[in-house]
């Protein structure tokens, strides 16, 4: 560790311009600056002590090599994009925010499927990857009386464990696992043409993940081909230059949102203070994990079924349309897609809101405050 993270010195810290409530979790430490998470570059480090990026940054010897960055955090669930063997190697602390975005892609899920008119109760589900989203979906799910089977290679001891194949054939496929491009269990292109052909007619596929799990051009082929099945993509493969031929054939595509919800991103900022604090000895500061959305708590909704008061907390296809639009412009797709992930409006979880509706069932209520609707 520098001298400078070890002796009270005020320190510099260069940030990611899309991470929330900075100034509040991180202000107390010294200097931020601000830059596009995706052009960040080595000069921009040239005397920073502290790095906070997200999902888009790769992090690794190229970036970083030279400069007195030790402390590297990700304010975001994943790890592929930092090289961490790199990282510990050199004696540089690191973080991410395993599962601080995990309901708002759970929200997600359920928002998806009523905005494509699924409805889901009776309906069986397919978990790949049962991780911090997936294990919270599988979860929820058990908690609504759904069934679900569910692929992960690493937690074969799970009670709904079973082939990728059989988890392929349920009617509703959720693709939640990390991107692994080595190792015993690989993910990359996991779901090829060989494995597509196991989704069945009239089923619904999520990719809420990382897009090069799913062979983009594979999925591509099949769609024109035949479209047997609903598709919906949260995340691609090449982006931000996604496939604008593969999002004419999808039912809804999104510029990968499905976490961008305002509570899991102050959660993903809250957690990366904590490890800073605990690997430098650092105290917290006095922040509340909801600071920027007090002023959003208990929003009515009102609707005598279930999809409409979903719908009426986040409705996906506002972002399916302006994926749409964005492809069709002038501006090129992967600044475009950029875009949309900065200037993305914002998107409260369940929990802010609250319904009155008289004409809902005790089942439909039930099912709605296990989602983290309030129903009064």
């Amino acid at each position: 560790m520098s001298e400078s993270l070890t002796n009270g010195a005020s320190l510099k810290i260069v940030a990611d311009e899309n991470i929330p409530a900075l100034e509040q979790y991180f202000g107390d430490l010294g200097t931020l600056v601000r830059y596009p998470g995706r052009t960040l570059t080595r000069e921009q480090l040239a005397d920073a002590d502290i790095l906070l990026v997200r999902s888009v940054t790769r992090v690794n010897q190229s970036l970083l090599e030279g400069t007195p960055v030790r402390f590297v955090g990700s304010c975001t669930i994943g790890t592929d994009h930092l090289d961490t063997d790199w990282l510990e190697r050199n004696g540089i602390y690191w973080s991410a925010a395993p599962g601080c975005n995990a309901n708002s892609v759970v929200e997600y899920v359920f928002c998806v499927l009523a905005a494509l008119g699924a409805d889901w109760r009776g309906r069986s589900f397919g978990i790949v990857g049962c991780g911090n989203v997936g294990g919270l979906l599988q979860k929820r799910l058990h908690n609504l009386g759904a069934t679900c089977a569910i692929y992960d290679p690493w937690l074969p001891e799970n009670p709904d464990y079973a082939p990728l194949e059989q988890v392929l054939s349920q009617d509703i496929v959720c693709l939640h696992a990390p991107l692994v491009k080595s190792g015993l269990y690989p993910s990359l292109h996991m779901i090829g043409a060989e494995q597509l052909v196991h989704i069945r007619d009239g089923a619904v596929l999520i990719s809420a993940g990382r897009g090069a799990v799913v062979d983009n051009r594979a999925l591509l082929q099949l769609l024109q081909k035949e479209r047997r099945f609903s598709t919906v993509l949260d995340v691609w493969e090449n982006e931000p230059g996604i496939d604008t031929e593969l999002l004419k054939l999808v039912d809804l595509g999104t510029p990968h949102i499905a976490g961008y919800s305002l509570d899991g991103k102050l959660a993903g900022t809250h957690m990366i203070r904590e490890a800073l604090s605990n690997a430098l000895d650092l105290a917290l500061p006095a922040v509340d994990k909801s600071t920027g959305c007090e002023a959003a708590q208990n929003r009515i909704v009102s609707g005598g079924i279930q999809a409409e008061l979903l719908l009426q907390m986040y409705d996906p296809r506002n972002d399916d349309c302006r994926l749409r639009e964005a492809a069709e412009g002038p501006e090129p797709m992967s600044k475009a897609f950029d875009r949309l992930r900065r200037e993305y409006p914002e998107r409260l979880e369940f929990s802010h809101y609250s319904t009155s509706a008289q004409n809902l069932s005790e089942s439909d209520k039930e099912r709605l405050a296990v989602l983290g609707l309030k129903c009064n």
